[in-house]
């Protein structure tokens, strides 16, 4: 579960610490006024993808940090693995976002993506308005199904899928094998020609073009520098009026001064250092000009070089990294091509194969699959009625279709809500009350068919209230028996029920700012009188204390 979660500088506020309760934590406050930012941190510090736009104006970076209670879950040998340091049952996860990228570490060791995926899968589901809308979508109906039933055919699916990658990889050579049987031998021979000449060339590297540019430059101009180069160094060291003779002279003049004022000296050793710095340059510029040398047969060599490469690259590529790169494609592309009929007949018998193997599995996973769809359909139907909705019916439609990644069936969730209405996908049916009944009773039979220790629901009570809510919050409730839940809610039947109640308030000053407080007694009922009744009132207080 969360213990603590930890906020630096992260969208509207400067430093937040929220300790969260091993229950039903709540989350209130007025509409807009951010409750919807801590439970947005929680899942940004489980994220893989970040934006510096969640950097709070003016300031450099921010840091999100969660500290999570583990009783449940081995992660010995996966820290190992992965160089993290174990600290038993307690986990410090952080992420820091800065104007350049985002890192994310665990107990102090910078991880990648995969371990942080990992990690959400153990310990966070989280229930937005926006995996309403993704829970609506049929194509994602038959993910929510495998996904209940996991654990009793998850290890055969995930062993299809693996074959069923290497089947679409066998379609893919064999299409590739074909159209190369289908060239001419005089394609072939061009190809072939091809390769000679980019290998002929023998590249030396991606940047052999620019370093033989570098050094024609200098050899086209080395009469020129070789003048320049000589004219400084007897500028700086001649024989007489040098620059080094007239700072000798300066120099003298400072060092008697300086023996007469100490406030000299280091006057007096900069002119040092300034004398040494330029015998050391124009002892560089001298053996630069003696050196200099005018080899007109390396002139020739490289113009000629040059010359070639430039052709390669207006054949091949604008660089010579794309000659190189081209090369091999051509390399790749003749090989192919040289395959005999026979490969192609081989591979034809392996994706005939194969395709048997998958099916004969495609068709046990959805033997499997639509017994455990009725098994969910019964449950949600069932929780259905616990929450206000008596009639309802609740199906899960399998049909077949081609061999797929995910097997041969298609899924679509159905449901009726009145008495007098056939069952309807879900997406054309449902009420925004209604389809918040659906999530909680999936999310609930799902949460007690997994081991994650935190369920988060970013306002579950959509589109309902009295009765509704009552019994929305006992199963709430209920939940919150077995796992950690944290919740916004804009209900007060709801809010009532919680084990810790967080109160979201925004100040408006200077600058804009969110901040959290925790609720106990009389605060804890007005805030709940305020939710009721929409104002602070005798009855709404009354209403309040009756619900705690």
């Amino acid at each position: 579960m969360i213990k603590q979660l930890k906020i630096q500088n992260y969208i509207l506020i400067d430093d937040l610490t929220c300790n969260f309760d091993e229950k039903l934590n709540v989350i209130t406050g007025e509409t807009g006024a951010g409750k919807s930012i801590i439970i947005n941190a929680i899942d940004l510090a489980f994220s893989t993808r970040v934006s510096k736009e969640v950097i709070k104006t003016g300031c450099d970076k921010a840091i999100i940090e969660l500290v999570i209670e583990n009783n449940k879950h081995d992660l010995k040998n996966f820290f190992e693995e992965n160089e993290i340091d174990y600290n038993g049952s307690e986990i410090i996860l952080s992420k820091e976002i800065t104007q350049n990228g985002a890192r994310s570490r665990v107990n102090g060791t910078v991880v990648n993506s995969e371990v942080i995926k990992y990690l959400k899968s153990l310990f966070l589901d989280i229930h937005s308005q926006h995996q309403t809308y993704t829970f609506l979508q049929p194509k994602y109906h038959i993910i929510l199904l495998d996904e209940y039933a996991k654990n009793f055919y998850g290890e055969k699916l995930d062993k299809y899928k693996t074959e069923f990658s290497y089947y679409e990889k066998l379609q893919k050579d064999l299409e590739d094998l074909k159209n190369s049987a289908q060239m001419t031998e005089s394609q072939i021979e061009f190809l072939k020609f091809q390769i000679e000449e980019i290998n002929g060339a023998e590249i030396v590297s991606s940047d052999e073009d620019e370093k033989l540019n570098t050094e024609l430059e200098v050899l086209e101009n080395s009469e020129k520098l070789k003048e320049l180069t000589g004219s400084a160094y007897w500028a700086i060291n001649g024989d007489d009026g040098s620059i080094l003779e007239a700072l000798g002279k300066i120099k003298q003049n400072i060092s008697k001064a300086a023996s007469m004022d100490d406030n000299l000296a280091n006057i007096e050793q900069s002119f040092v250092d300034i004398i040494d710095n330029l015998k050391g340059s124009s002892s560089e510029l001298r053996d630069y000009s003696q050196n200099l040398e005018n080899d007109a047969n390396r002139l020739n060599e490289i113009q000629e070089r040059l010359f070639l490469l430039d052709k390669l690259k207006h054949k091949y590529g604008d660089t010579l990294q794309n000659v190189i790169e081209n090369g091999k494609k051509i390399e790749e592309e003749l090989s192919q091509i040289e395959f005999s009929t026979q490969n192609i007949e081989n591979l034809e018998k392996e994706i005939s194969q194969k395709h048997d193997e998958l099916e004969t599995i495609a068709r046990e996973i959805s033997e499997t699959r639509k017994n455990y769809a009725q098994v969910l359909s019964a449950l949600v139907e069932e929780k259905l009625q616990k929450l206000e909705l008596p009639k309802a019916r609740f199906s899960i439609n399998i049909t077949e279709k081609e061999l797929s990644p995910d097997g041969i069936d298609n899924v679509e969730f159905l449901i009726s809500t009145n008495v007098s209405e056939d069952l309807k996908p879900l997406i054309k049916v449902a009420s925004g009350g209604e389809i918040s009944r659906v999530m909680l009773s999936l999310k609930s039979i799902f949460a007690s068919s997994d081991n994650i220790d935190t369920v988060i629901f970013d306002e579950i009570d959509t589109g309902i209230s009295g009765k509704t809510s009552q019994s929305v919050s006992d199963e709430i409730a209920e939940l919150a028996k077995s796992h950690q839940i944290i919740l916004i809610t804009h209900q007060a039947i709801i809010a009532s029920k919680a084990d810790k109640h967080f109160y979201v308030r925004k100040s408006q000053t200077n600058i804009t700012n969110v901040e959290v407080y925790v609720l106990t007694g009389e605060n804890r009922i007005m805030a709940l009188a305020e939710l009721a009744g929409g104002e602070i009132t005798d009855t709404s207080i009354e209403f309040a204390k009756s619900l705690i």
